[in-house]
């Protein structure tokens, strides 16, 4: 069995010079199972950090009935969020920092408090300080795309850019958070729409989800952690002179430029 530090070195490689991987890992490595993958993302997250990022917090993916219909999953995954991943949203984004990088909308939790497990959704919302529209920025590591559930996990969950919205609220002014309306725009005309509730039906269980995965790894999520509950529409190809703006009812919008 291939080690977890060479494929760790592989995909920060990959990251680093911007070339994707012709093969997925479990191409090479058909034994690789989503617990070591885990701990190749945990070596990947650790070779950002020593190059003098920090941890910000962490990001769910696949928390989509359909996506989990495509990738034959009944679970989501998740991955860390490092502090030279967070982009300034009145700035063009460089488009040479990535291989082949796509945009999709979320909702974003500001954590406040320590969130025992097992989580809940009442628990979550209690301690949670503020919650915002986002954009993500996912750019996988594997050529076109192509990956089984641990190549993703392994490669931090396609982990690579976040641009946070101007408006932070409380949960309880914003309302059900299942209902919140999304309008994504590629250039001015609307290109997805959806509700919270496209993240595992609620976006706070999906951070309900994390914090008991991480506790069974005897981890847990720090106070003031950004955690992104998933992605609500398709993800967007991000181009030369795109604009993707991302509307979510009560958080205002938020845009990438290209």
């Amino acid at each position: 069995m291939t080690s977890p530090e060479t494929f760790a070195a592989l995909l920060d490689d990959a990251a680093v010079r911007r070339i994707a991987l012709a093969n997925a890992l479990t191409d090479e490595d058909a034994s690789l199972d989503a617990e070591t993958a885990y701990e190749v993302q945990r070596l990947v997250v650790g070779k950002r950090v020593a190059r003098g990022a920090h941890l910000v917090g962490a990001k769910l993916g696949l928390t989509s009935a359909a996506k989990q219909r495509q990738m034959q999953v009944s679970d989501p995954l998740y991955g860390r969020l490092t502090s030279d991943m967070v982009l300034d949203p009145s700035q063009p984004v460089d488009l040479d920092r990535f291989i082949h990088v796509r945009a999709e909308p979320e909702i974003g939790f500001v954590i406040g408090d320590v969130i025992a497990a097992p989580a809940t959704i009442a628990g979550v919302l209690a301690a949670t300080d503020s919650v915002f529209a986002a954009i993500e920025l996912i750019d996988s590591r594997y050529d076109g795309f192509r990956f089984r559930l641990p190549d993703v996990i392994a490669d931090n969950a396609s982990s690579a850019g976040v641009l946070v919205g101007s408006v932070a609220r409380r949960p309880s002014d914003v309302g059900d958070l299942r209902l919140l309306g999304v309008v994504v725009r590629r250039n001015g005309v609307v290109a997805g729409t959806a509700a919270g509730a496209a993240a595992l039906g609620h976006p706070a269980q999906a951070v309900a989800w994390l914090v008991d995965r991480l506790a069974s790894r005897g981890e847990s999520l720090e106070p003031g952690s950004v955690v992104l509950s998933g992605g609500l529409t398709d993800a967007l190809p991000l181009e030369r002179g795109t604009v993707v703006s991302v509307e979510i009812e009560g958080l205002g919008t938020v845009e990438v430029r290209a």
